[in-house]
């Protein structure tokens, strides 16, 4: 009797001592006999002493910065380039099995990503499609982590710093490309006053009147005006026209 009531006792703690309680965004990872065999979700689980053991992994999505990167882009200017990841672990029997340490392990790889994507582009395309840029990054590093059991949701590059030399000579050059566009603008117009002025010369020698009418009213305009004393030359046609008359 009294070895029934140690041994049902013994049972008792081996029971209590095996409880584990597994968090609904944790999952364990179950090695018993040094061995794989399997992974438990969340609730009240036995994992028996000495015989078993758990590794616990949290399967929220992580968030994982990305120091600054130096990177020299594909027209030579560079560039210092951060980033943040976010990842989460989809398996992780292949996450604790197969990398020492998913966590390290993932973070030195995006770094290498991110310096070799950036590194294929030009410093334009790096300012003005992070989007299409943030998109490649992701797509390298959810192929290569997914025999990892990890999966990258998303990259999003936060800063791209430039050297104040850089900077400076960005800035002279979108100046001088709005003195282009600019100069590019006065022309057409200038363009299309001549154009309009020669085809209004074409109308007006066709009906010399026409140009007679323009003229007095133009003399008209300036004996209104106030102030100044204006001289203005009488075409030789109009004069004959009005001596003509006489």
């Amino acid at each position: 009797m009294p070895f029934l009531v140690v041994l049902l006792a013994g049972l008792f703690v081996l029971v209590i001592a095996s409880i584990r309680i597994i968090k609904e965004y944790e999952r364990g990872v179950i090695y018993t006999f040094g061995k794989y065999s399997g992974s438990k979700g969340s609730g009240i689980r036995l994992v028996f002493p000495i015989i078993q053991q758990m590794v616990r992994v949290d399967v929220r999505i992580r968030t994982e910065d990305i120091p600054s990167q130096d990177v020299i882009s594909r027209d030579n200017v560079s560039v210092r380039v951060n980033a943040v990841v976010y990842y989460r672990v989809t398996d992780p029997g292949y996450a604790i099995n197969r990398v020492e340490d998913f966590i390290q392990a993932t973070s030195q790889l995006a770094q290498t990503t991110l310096r070799s994507v950036l590194g294929k582009h030009e410093l334009d395309d790096m300012l003005s499609k992070r989007e299409q840029l943030n998109k490649d990054v992701q797509d390298i590093l959810d192929t290569q982590t997914d025999g990892w059991g990890i999966k990258v949701t998303n990259v999003e590059i936060k800063h791209v710093d430039l050297d104040p030399t850089m900077v400076r000579a960005i800035a002279k050059q979108a100046e001088a490309e709005r003195e282009r566009r600019a100069k590019i603008i006065n022309a057409e117009g200038e363009f299309q006053a001549a154009k309009q002025l020669d085809e209004a010369s074409a109308i007006l020698a066709k009906r010399p009147e026409t140009m007679q009418l323009r003229y007095l009213g133009t003399m008209n305009d300036f004996v209104n005006a106030k102030g100044n004393t204006t001289l203005l030359p009488i075409p030789l046609d109009l004069l004959t026209n009005l001596l003509g008359r006489k």
